[in-house]
């Protein structure tokens, strides 16, 4: 991204929200355990995308004339002794093509100042409590009242813009997801029986540092898959084990990717759960060939229940009719989440934002089971990057206590669910942008064919 680039999207925000001034504040350093010792900083999303700024301590105003500050500390002749020169505030500034640099406490001044004449002052929820602290500190307002004051109209504005990528972010996205290939495959080939999940992990995320790359989430990399997010890696990989990998590195930018695949330990799949990662690939197929502009996710999530209900039902674990089974949200015993989410700098793109991000005007979350964790449910438009993620999982707790309850008991033959307990749980998980006429599957290619995941895993 270049000067240009930054300057284009605020003058864009900017003509978007024609009242009052626009303030926004960026990460500061989080300690793990005392000051001195912080966790790999990670800016602010929002702050990326205006100013491109990566440095802890920053804010942006954007006064109702147009007039553009950005503030950050001084230098601190002791820091470089310990982290050698850094970026000034005045070259950020001249990065992101911003005229004036100023303190903090110029920019505090300068708030007061609009606040003393009336105008309005937009930032969005803070979502750390660094950021809240500060937006405290330069709006002069009680810390807990911080979250309740942010700006619907600027929440609506910044989702719109961020939501449609620009060429640039798609790039950006591609040269995450081609380390995220590397790290896959270098994953996959480490997992064999006797290995530890520690080992696979650390195989994973040590093909991405030697890209120079972060991690855009933790990764998940476990024989326990149908613990949706585990990030334990405590077990050892046995023949026959189902090992499942989540993961996506960041691009240089920031930018995120998000991969999940799943690979039988000792190079063949079991009939079992053959036929289930079969079901689980027509679901997503049957997503991804139908993701097209207009098309709500909604409708996405369904194609992918019934068509993972349809699967089942063939297999005796569910009976009835597929439109009865997944009306009921009896398939959610199996497929609890939704379909996918929006992909950007954030890996779940602006959920800070909450659900403006994923529902249009109008549309509420379900309250079902299954379906209220759909993220992303409004009409799909050229230009967003989503994921597409169906899955199949044997939860026992969730299973035990459905049966105990009798729960869908006329859709679900428990009997035949017990025989695939302890199988685990399987997703494939692309990343897909929408284009004016279809939509294009993201990355290089990282092997889900039945026969490809086994061919690298007899290797």
């Amino acid at each position: 991204m270049d000067t240009r680039c930054y300057q284009d999207r605020r003058t864009a925000l900017r003509q978007t929200i024609a009242n009052g001034a626009l303030l926004f504040v960026g990460h500061v350093e989080s300690p793990r355990n005392y000051t001195a010792n912080a966790y790999v900083f990670r800016q602010d999303s929002h702050m990326l995308y205006y100013t491109g700024v990566n440095r802890p301590g920053y804010a942006l105003l954007i006064e109702p004339d147009g007039t553009e500050l950005l503030a950050g500390p001084p230098e601190d002749p002791d820091d470089i002794v310990w982290s050698g020169p850094q970026t000034t505030v005045e070259q950020w500034a001249g990065h992101a093509g911003i005229a004036r640099a100023v303190t903090m406490e110029a920019l505090a001044g300068r708030i007061a100042a609009l606040q003393k004449a009336g105008e309005t002052l937009h930032y969005l929820p803070p979502h750390r409590p660094g950021q809240q602290g500060i937006l405290s500190q330069l709006l002069d307002t009680n810390l807990n009242d911080i979250p309740q004051g942010a700006s619907p109209q600027l929440i609506k504005a910044v989702v719109d813009q961020r939501s449609v990528k620009e060429e640039a972010e798609i790039a950006e996205i591609e040269n995450a997801l081609a380390v995220s290939a590397r790290m896959f495959d270098a994953a996959a080939r480490s997992a064999r029986p006797g290995a530890t999940e520690a080992m696979v992990a650390g195989t994973l995320q040590g093909t991405a540092l030697s890209y120079d790359r972060q991690q855009a989430y933790l990764p998940i990399v476990t024989v326990k898959g149908e613990v949706l997010h585990n990030n334990t890696y405590a077990n050892t990989l046995r023949h026959g084990d189902l090992m499942l990998i989540d993961a996506g590195a960041e691009s240089p930018l920031g930018y995120a990717s998000d991969i999940t695949r799943a690979y039988p330990v000792g190079g063949e799949f079991t009939p079992q759960q053959r036929d289930i990662y079969t079901i689980v690939l027509e679901a997503q197929q049957a997503v991804i060939d139908a993701a097209v502009p207009g098309v709500t996710n909604l409708h996405l999530h369904l194609l992918a229940a019934q068509t993972i209900a349809r699967g089942l039902r063939d297999l005796g674990l569910l009976h009835g009719s597929v439109e009865d089974i997944v009306d009921s949200g009896a398939h959610a015993l199996f497929f609890p989440h939704g379909i996918g989410h929006m992909m950007g700098l954030d890996v779940h793109d602006m959920e800070d934002l909450g659900d403006a991000v994923g529902y249009g005007e109008g549309q509420k979350r379900s309250d079902q089971f299954g379906l209220a964790y759909l993220r992303l449910a409004k009409k799909l438009e050229p230009g967003f990057i989503f994921t597409v993620e169906p899955g199949i999982y044997f939860i026992d707790a969730l299973i035990d206590r459905w049966q105990a309850e009798n729960r869908h008991s006329e859709y679900i033959d428990y009997h035949k669910v017990a025989l695939f307990r302890g199988m685990g749980g399987i997703r494939i998980e692309d990343d897909v942008l929408i284009t004016p006429t279809g939509n294009r599957v993201l990355g290089p290619g990282i092997p889900k064919l039945l026969q490809d995941v086994e061919a690298l895993m007899g290797q």
